[in-house]
């Protein structure tokens, strides 16, 4: 828009002409969200962080407490020994968190308490093989980890 709003003429009536001669000019027809609902939240209270979240929601992320984060790695880190294509795999995926788990266990960070305990290598081993053995026959695995 380079139009300058003439003299004399108030505001609020130039910018009303210029929306509804972009109107005409159908400049508004297929901006995104078009003829959906707002985004919930806009009666909320301001939020000065509110691009922040907004952009952290769109491309996935989280920030967690030290110990929430551990114990989601853990569970991710057992679901991935359970689906690894060799013992080895599996071995070294408990051991590494495992790791982790006993360091945050020894020096507890601030924030809600961890709630895991090493998981059992040879445990989580033997589980691996039953599954493996399971998905070989056809039969289903148990329960989930």
């Amino acid at each position: 828009m380079t139009e300058r709003k003439p003299p004399g003429v108030p505001f609020e009536s130039w910018v009303d002409h210029q929306i509804l001669a972009a109107q005409r000019r159908g400049e508004f027809d297929r901006l995104p969200g078009t003829g959906e609902p707002l985004p919930a939240g806009l009666d909320s209270e301001y939020d000065e962080l509110w691009w922040v979240k907004r952009k952290m929601a769109r491309e996935g992320l989280a920030v967690l407490p030290p110990s929430l984060a551990l114990r989601k790695e853990a569970e991710d880190a057992l679901a991935a020994a359970y689906a690894a294509p060799s013992e080895r795999i599996v071995r070294k995926i408990i051991t590494e968190v495992n790791v982790k788990i006993r360091d945050m266990m020894f020096k507890p960070p601030p924030g809600p308490p961890l709630g895991k305990k090493p998981y059992d290598v040879e445990e989580v081993v033997r589980e691996w093989h039953r599954r493996r053995a399971a998905e070989a026959t056809g039969g289903a695995a148990g329960p989930e980890a």
